[in-house]
Order: structure tokens, then C-alpha cells, then sequence
């Protein structure tokens, strides 16, 4: 997401560069320009005319005019300003005083509704809290049974199916179990429509009335566009929202409703759907979406998602081995089971400040997740002894290894020719001593170039690192 409306800015930004001075024509073309981008970026049209007043103001002012490098402080105001768009209030979820806190989850049908509800609660379950879940949703086939199996696969607990029970009689059922069993969180988990009516409007407004929320989350899916303001409008004023999710926002959506939601209904963006697995919500900071929008990337988040994804353990166990130049094939394969337990490659890379002018060639690389799987499966083919033996591999084992990785013979080669080289590097490492450590990432930088981030690639491509 925001892919189109970063290119956009950045094409302006560059217009700006190496201008000494910034007039007032320069700073209204930009200003036309950003209009123009936020647009087509289905950003709503209000908060466009708001957008563009306020960095106009600023960015003509004296300051500006006479600065030796005027575009970075353009840059600054514009980033200001997205920030104060999208929200710069704390948006953590707020607890009732007397357990349980009920969480009502509302929002259409197809928004990823009931998937944003496991993922809330799994992600409550990590800071300690105890979680029960309550389908809602007597409607669409397989709700219920949907929360239920997310539950099991979440290990968090979900309140039993009654056939035929009314949502308001299970949102009581609900209640009765969570203050009985001493639950320290409630989400409720209520039925969408595929448009907003009456009907649904009524039932919901009563589930709030009995249920009394400490909060009312609203699932929008980014890919709605504008429509999904219309949408946040609607249930903010029939039952009065606190926060809204957005949804696969790591989609192909132009941006626009991130960027209106706050500022239209006045509520706050609390966390953002970045994938389909139950650990892939996002607190929401606006800061760091602003850095993203801008190009400046994200390195709290790329922070964040190591530390939580990467067994620190196993991580100095490894660099150990590999200070003391041991580097055999588990080793290589803990090393792409790290990666993969990081998720999205190409969005990780995105996090990096200065990757966003990249983006082509990043895509280009056709770097893949699919590859490092393929990779483990080639690793998990070999017999232990050849895993710490690769150099007895001749044509023969090579052949039953493809075979069980469902490959080719020549992606057994090409994987056991990057094995190899990253061996070679690693005894380098050793005699090189502490000082060593830059020596590697440019090597492995070199590798890496001449994989193009993809071993199972013939030629160059582009080093993201």
C-alpha cells in the first residue's frame, strides 16, 4: 500500500533538489502536484484541501525561502503534516477498570472481520491477558466454526456453539463466562453484511446496549478505498467506534482510506492487518507509516520484528559457530528458517530507509519466499551425515535429494554452489578477527548480487543489502 502516492512524492521531492532558493511559483506547482497524488490516491477530498492549506502555509514562509537546501524542510512539513493526519494520539486500547473488558468487533462482510479478531486476541494473549472469543455471526456458514478453528490454532479459549441461539442471547452467554471464569478480555466478534442496513444497524446498536464495550473496533480493508470512510462514517454513528483496524494494508490499495479515516470520523487507526497469519497486526504509529509514505523507512518496525521473530539463542549459538568459522549445511538451513520466520522479504526490505527508490529493482529481483522454502526443502532432503558433509554430494545423492525436494538437479548445484561461497566467507570471517565483521556484509552483499537475491536465477540482480 502507498506504493504509487511514495513515487509520486519522491518524483516531486526530486524537482525541489538542488535548488537553492524555493519561490512561492515553485512551492504552488509542488502544492498542485501533491493534490494531484493524494487524489488519485483516493485520499477524500476534504482532507486534501486541509492537507494542502496546511503544508502551503508553512512551506512559504521566510524560513523556507531562504534556506541553503529548502526541500528537506519541505519534506519535514510534509511528513508533519501526514503524521497530523493520520493521527498522532496514542492509540493504545483502553481497559475497563473491573474485568472483563469487552472488545466489540464490527464491520463488514469480507473486511477480514473474524481473522482481526484472533489476531487482537493473540496478540493480547502475548502481553499476558486471558482471551475468550464469541462468534456473533449466526449468518454467513461457518462463522462460528471459522472463530472456533482460529481459536484452536491460537490456543485461545472460544466460547461453545449453541445451535440456533439468537446473537443477542450468545453476547449473554458471553458475558455470564467471561465475569464467571475471571476472563481478563472479551471480543466479540459481530456479523457483517455485505452493505450497510437497517437490519444489521438495530442488531448491533442492542449487542452494544447489553454488552457495554470499553471498545468498538471498526475492520475496514484497505482495497475498499473511499467507500470504506462511508463505511467508518456510518457505524461511528450508529453506535460510536473508539478505533478502527485496516486490513491488508501489505496490498496493492492506493492508500487513501488510511489517510482519510482518522481525520472523517475523528477516531483513531489502532493497528493494521500486514498479512493472512494470526501474528500479522501492527500497532498503528503514525510516525513510522509517514516514514514509509515518504521513503524514510521503518527501522523501529524492521527492529521489532526481529526481536519478536528471531530466537536470540539460537542466534548466538550461530554467530559463535560462525566466529570460529564452523559452517556446514544446518547451519545454512537455520539461517533460511530465521528468514522465513520473518515473513515478507520484499516488505521487510521496504523498511529500510532509501529502499523505496528501489522498489523497481527490488521487484525486479524477483525475490521470492517460496525460494527459501525450496531451499530448506533441499537441506531437510540430505541425510545428517551429508549435511555436515556437503562435499560427499556427487551426481547420484544430488538426483535423490531433487527428488525429494521436488526440484531440479540443477537447483541442488546452484544452492550447493551459494553454500560454498557463504563457507568460504565464513573462514575468512575467522582469521579476519573482530574487525572482520565489515569484510562479510560486503562479501555477502557480493553473493547475494550475484544470486539477484534469488540463487534459483541465473545472472546478476539487485543486492538489497
Amino acid at each position: 500500500m502507498f506504493n504509487s502516492l511514495a513515487d509520486r512524492l519522491a518524483g516531486i521531492f526530486d524537482k525541489l533538489r538542488g535548488r537553492g532558493v524555493l519561490t512561492e511559483e515553485m512551492v504552488d506547482t509542488a502544492m498542485r502536484e501533491i493534490k494531484i497524488a493524494l487524489l488519485e490516491a483516493d485520499v477524500a477530498l476534504p482532507v486534501v484541501k486541509s492537507f494542502i492549506s496546511s503544508v502551503k502555509e508553512q512551506a512559504i514562509g521566510q524560513n523556507i525561502i531562504k534556506t541553503v537546501q529548502p526541500v528537506q524542510q519541505v519534506v519535514k512539513i510534509v511528513n508533519d503534516a501526514l503524521i497530523e493526519t493520520l493521527g498522532s494520539e496514542n492509540t493504545a486500547l483502553t481497559f475497563a477498570s473491573i474485568a472483563p473488558t469487552v472488545i466489540l468487533m464490527l464491520g463488514l462482510q469480507g473486511s477480514g472481520k473474524t481473522t482481526s479478531s484472533a489476531k487482537l486476541a493473540l496478540r493480547l494473549k502475548k502481553d499476558g491477558k486471558r482471551v475468550l472469543m464469541a462468534s456473533l455471526d449466526i449468518y454467513r456458514p461457518a462463522a462460528q466454526e471459522q472463530l472456533a478453528g482460529l481459536g484452536q490454532q491460537t490456543q485461545i479459549d472460544t466460547l461453545p456453539i449453541i445451535p440456533n441461539q439468537k446473537p443477542v442471547e450468545i453476547t449473554k452467554r458471553a458475558l455470564q463466562k467471561a465475569k464467571a471464569e475471571n476472563y481478563d478480555i472479551l471480543i466479540l466478534d459481530t456479523a457483517g453484511r455485505l452493505h450497510i442496513d437497517d437490519t444489521m444497524m438495530k442488531e448491533v446498536q442492542e449487542i452494544e446496549k447489553l454488552a457495554h464495550p470499553t471498545e468498538k473496533l471498526l475492520v475496514v480493508d484497505a482495497l475498499t478505498g473511499q467507500d470504506a470512510v462511508n463505511v467508518a462514517d456510518a457505524f461511528h454513528k450508529a453506535v460510536g467506534i473508539t478505533g478502527i483496524i485496516m486490513t491488508r494494508i501489505d496490498g496493492d490499495a492506493r492508500g487513501g482510506a488510511a489517510l482519510s479515516m482518522r481525520q472523517m470520523t475523528g477516531q483513531p487507526i489502532k493497528f493494521l492487518g500486514v498479512g493472512e497469519k494470526t501474528d500479522a497486526l501492527e500497532v498503528f504509529d503514525a510516525k513510522r507509516l509517514a516514514g514509509r509514505i515518504l521513503g524514510m523507512g521503518d527501522v523501529v518496525g524492521l527492529v521489532e520484528t526481529a526481536m519478536e521473530k528471531i530466537n536470540e539463542d539460537e542466534a548466538r549459538k550461530q554467530a559463535e559457530r560462525m566466529m570460529n568459522g564452523h559452517f556446514d549445511m544446518n547451519d545454512m538451513l537455520a539461517q533460511l528458517q530465521q528468514i522465513q520466520s520473518l515473513g515478507d522479504v520484499k516488505g521487510l526490505m521496504m523498511m529500510i530507509p532509501g529502499m523505496s527508490k528501489f522498489r523497481d529493482k527490488i521487484e525486479q529481483a524477483a525475490i521470492d519466499d517460496k525460494v527459501f522454502k525450496h531451499q530448506a526443502a533441499i537441506i531437510l532432503s540430505m541425510t545428517p551425515y551429508e549435511r555436515k558433509h556437503p562435499e560427499i554430494l556427487k551426481a547420484s545423492r544430488k538426483q535423490r535429494i531433487a527428488t525429494g525436494a521436488g526440484v531440479s538437479a540443477n537447483d541442488v548445484n546452484k544452492l550447493l554452489k551459494q553454500y560454498e561461497q557463504m563457507a568460504t566467507a565464513m573462514k575468512q570471517f575467522k582469521k579476519m578477527g573482530p574487525l572482520g565483521s565489515l569484510a562479510m556484509m560486503k562479501k555477502m552483499s557480493s553473493l547475494l548480487k550475484n544470486s539477484g537475491g534469488n540463487p534459483f536465477q541465473n545472472g546478476g540482480g539487485f543486492s538489497p543489502f
